[in-house]
């Protein structure tokens, strides 16, 4: 039997070449920009809430063009990147949009989009699951599960997630009866 020679039980050291360091670097960096590629492509989305109270009253500004007055115990969400979403969650909003806004423009109600061409319109949701909507100025689209309805300036519309019902002529008075800054 012979004994074991000293080289065979020293360890092994490793050894760093610089052909191995430098791949290992790429790979970092590659890591890395990928990371970074990440966290810029994949903005977060940042949402914000209005809400009313009983006996109180809001107007906010949300763009140069676009002002929403809140009746009481209201409430709705904005996305703070482009496009502009607005998402009515209860209660009756007042919207005055000074002028058109881009294609891409949309409020949703429920499961319907409405969609603004330079109005003054106002939405009141309903407990039940129907919502009316009255346009003081312009002219509105809605969408809805079924179809799209134009509805135009002193008209007014009940609608739920599949559908219209009761679209009537109204007086400017009808369009908000809340909202304290009446239109001309």
């Amino acid at each position: 039997m012979s004994t074991p020679k000293d080289s065979d039980t020293e360890p092994k050291l490793f050894k760093l070449s610089w052909r191995s360091i430098l791949i290992h670097l790429t790979l970092l960096f590659v890591c890395v920009v990928l990371g970074l590629f990440s966290w810029y492509l994949s903005r977060p989305q940042s949402i914000r809430f209005y809400q009313t109270n009983l006996n109180e009253y809001l107007t906010v500004p949300i763009t140069s063009e676009i002002d929403i007055s809140l009746d009481h115990n209201s409430s709705f969400a904005v996305t703070d990147y482009a496009p502009l979403r607005i998402e009515m969650l209860k209660g009756n909003a007042y919207f005055n949009i000074k002028k058109k806004q881009a294609d891409d423009f949309r409020i949703k109600v429920g499961e319907v989009f409405i969609e603004d061409f330079g109005t003054r319109f106002s939405i009141r949701m309903q407990k039940h699951g129907a919502h009316i909507v009255s346009v003081g100025q312009g002219k509105i689209k809605l969408h809805t599960a079924s179809d799209e309805y134009l509805i135009s300036a002193l008209e007014q519309a009940d609608f739920d997630n599949s559908k219209i019902s009761k679209h009537r002529m109204i007086s400017i008075n009808e369009v908000a009866p809340w909202y304290k800054e009446q239109l001309p």
